[in-house]
């Protein structure tokens, strides 16, 4: 099996995976960056989401694992003290593959000229820099509201415990094919009305944003953020693409919540 390990760049993080290939290389794995089967991430959620967006292009042959080295893991399977355990797991067990869904988003041009298409682990936010964002919201095909505020976030299930978890939003189990619409900050009131509450939308029911005033866009994918102008339309949908990721061990989605946020540190 061909293998490569992203690391955090940390003394503890490269320590870890110079530790690793040696271990892996002698159990005759193959090290290959370029056509990777294994992407083993060793850092944070940062760090997997580096990870993935590196080997995006490789989502059909290619599963991830994550060792957090940091103070959050939440995609993270494993802790350093586990290592050992794990080389001799990836060695010498074939492991099973659990597939989340992903967020597609497209951003087309005014001109037509250009359409640009992204694929989300965790959420794609869209905000200004030039007062309130105001969009049509579309959803299947049919104008639902104009949305007045400071932005829109788009999550994926596995995303909903992120920023979007911080905005109020809903956790949702990502065995459901689905995306989340979080307003931030909308502004009601007797001239203008906004649905006020996380909109979950499934499979086949795309969300179309079209912006009402001409203005320029910060438009974030998980965490690469760019600067948009002349923006049409941005489409936001459950992607056909999904990740799979690598499970040695059951670790149940709502075990990982818990550990993350409600779990005392010494329990």
């Amino acid at each position: 099996m061909k293998f490569v390990i992203v690391s955090k760049g940390d003394d503890r993080s490269n320590k870890l995976k110079a530790t690793m290939k040696q271990y892996l290389t002698d159990f005759d794995l193959e090290y290959d960056k370029e056509e990777p089967e294994l992407v083993i991430s060793i850092g944070g959620d940062g760090t997997f989401l580096e990870a993935f967006h590196r080997y995006i292009h490789r989502l059909s042959e290619t599963s991830f694992i994550g060792i957090h080295t940091g103070h959050l893991g939440f995609y993270a399977d494993w802790v350093p003290e586990e290592v050992e355990k794990l080389i001799i797991e990836i060695a010498k067990t074939p492991f099973q593959i659990v597939e989340y869904p992903l967020l597609e988003v497209t951003i087309r041009s005014k001109t037509g000229e250009s359409k640009d298409t992204f694929l989300a682990l965790n959420e794609a936010t869209i905000k200004t820099a030039d007062g309130s964002v105001v969009f049509d919201v579309e959803i299947k095909g049919e104008r639902f509201e104009t949305f007045r505020g400071d932005g829109l976030c788009i999550s994926t299930p596995s995303g909903s415990t992120a920023y979007n978890k911080a905005l109020g939003g809903a956790i949702i189990h990502p065995s459901l094919d689905a995306i989340q619409l979080t307003e931030m900050a909308s502004i009601n009131n007797r001239v203008f009305r906004t649905i006020g509450s996380p909109l979950i939308l499934p499979k086949h029911h795309p969300c179309i944003l079209r912006p009402t005033v001409d203005r320029s866009f910060l438009i974030a994918i998980d965490h690469f953020t760019t600067n948009y102008t002349n923006v049409e339309s941005i489409q936001c949908r459950v992607a056909e693409e999904r990740i799979r990721f690598a499970r040695f061990r059951q670790f149940p989605f709502w075990n990982r919540v818990r550990d993350s946020f409600v779990a005392e540190e010494n329990s």
